[in-house]
């Protein structure tokens, strides 16, 4: 049985992704930051791990926990908006830690603790990143914090898999669409069972080629 480490379970679309992973027999470990959030995990998930990611200490107890499990994919799935701008205006200092923290330290402090289990099984390794994170495709100043933290996010993603592609690994950024969450609103274009499962499909079929690739939640190549 294949395990499955989704990082951010506790609503949207980590939780969906736990679902639908735990529903096709994988064995599913997933972190939360609320007890309410792991108790309702824990019904369908084989194993459930408290994670506050703005928490230094966190991410070297995680190591601990996660020490001798072979994981054949992470997905690092805990990111926040920040405030909405429609243009260039400078962030609170408050707003700008909490956006970065989350969305790309995080992930900094994750991946590296991630890579003895993931090269044990020549596994995978995905974030959730955004189409907003392209600089080529950018055409507007909206959401200038979060575009921010998300190409910088790409960044992380990219050389990581330079390092992890050399030892079997498969990186990729992952945008799963616009999704009715409660971040991307219920005017969004995609239900959230509709991107996880694009998404997964879009995982089963990476392989090394796709290795420091940014790919659309229907597999279209994105650019950076």
């Amino acid at each position: 049985m294949s395990t499955c480490l989704i990082l951010g379970a506790s609503r949207g679309i980590g939780r969906e992704l736990a679902r639908q992973y735990a529903a096709d027999g994988v064995r599913v470990i997933a972190t939360y930051r609320q007890p309410s959030d792991g108790a309702q995990l824990g019904a369908f998930c084989a194993r459930t791990i408290e994670l506050d990611l703005l928490q230094a200490t966190s991410t070297a107890t995680l190591g601990e926990q996660l020490r001798g499990e072979p994981i054949d994919l992470a997905i690092v799935v805990a990111g926040i908006a920040g405030p909405n701008s429609s243009h260039i205006s400078a962030p609170e200092r408050a707003d700008f830690d909490a956006v970065m923290h989350t969305n790309v330290l995080a992930s900094m402090q994750l991946i590296p603790l991630l890579a003895e289990p993931l090269a044990a099984t020549h596994g995978k390794l995905a974030v959730i990143s955004s189409k907003m994170g392209s600089i080529g495709s950018t055409t507007n100043a909206s959401w200038w914090l979060y575009r921010a933290s998300k190409a910088a996010l790409n960044s992380v993603l990219k050389s990581a898999s330079v390092e992890l592609g050399s030892r079997g690994i498969v990186c990729m950024a992952l945008h799963p669409g616009w999704v009715r969450t409660d971040l991307g609103g219920q005017g969004a274009d995609l239900g959230v069972d509709e991107s996880v499962a694009s998404m997964r499909r879009v995982i089963a079929a990476a392989n090394r080629s796709h290795n420091g690739r940014f790919l659309n939640y229907n597999g279209e190549q994105l650019e950076w």
